[in-house]
């Protein structure tokens, strides 16, 4: 390991959040929808119940101590992903962009993002869509070395995320 990435693993900066160099000029956490999260917990409440009907002893009360956490485990996986400008890139997830090869923003209205997510949608591009959330952003890129023409990214305050970006 180099003494560089060393260091930085050591200071605990890792990629996409804010550390010493810099903080962010936008972040936004992709929450899943609050109706996500009763379905799973019912559904698993049922599961351990019916488990717990037929078996007496451990078997009766082990499947609540899985099921119920796992289920609620899902929809906290699901709110994992975060959009963040920091130190000249654009964050979504694991994803990163520099905001060199951003060329232009828009922002995609309700009434667009049905046909813009459809028949309007190149297969190359990267998207990362969440269906609770209305609004989305689309970035063109000028990086001829890209075969991605260009980003959608679901965000609840568009016209703030692509101000930023527009400011580079």
């Amino acid at each position: 390991m180099s003494e560089s990435v060393e260091a930085a693993s050591l200071a605990g900066d890792t990629p996409g959040q804010a550390n010493s160099k810099g903080h962010p000029v936008f972040r936004e956490r992709l929450h899943a929808a609050w109706w996500t999260w009763p379905l799973p917990v019912i559904a698993a409440v049922l599961l351990a119940a019916e488990v717990h009907m037929g078996y007496p002893g451990v078997r009766a009360w082990l499947p609540y101590v899985v099921l119920v956490p796992l289920a609620i485990a899902v929809p906290v996986w699901l709110s994992r992903t975060k959009i963040e400008i920091v130190d000249g890139e654009l964050w979504v997830g694991d994803a990163h962009l520099p905001l060199r090869f951003i060329d232009e923003v828009e922002v995609i209205a309700p009434a667009e993002q049905r046909r813009a997510l459809g028949p309007d949608l190149d297969p190359a591009a990267f998207m990362v869509h969440r269906a609770s959330i209305r609004t989305s952003v689309r970035i063109w890129l000028n990086d001829p070395a890209d075969p991605t023409p260009y980003w959608v990214v679901s965000t609840r305050r568009p016209a703030e995320l692509a101000a930023a970006l527009r400011e580079r």
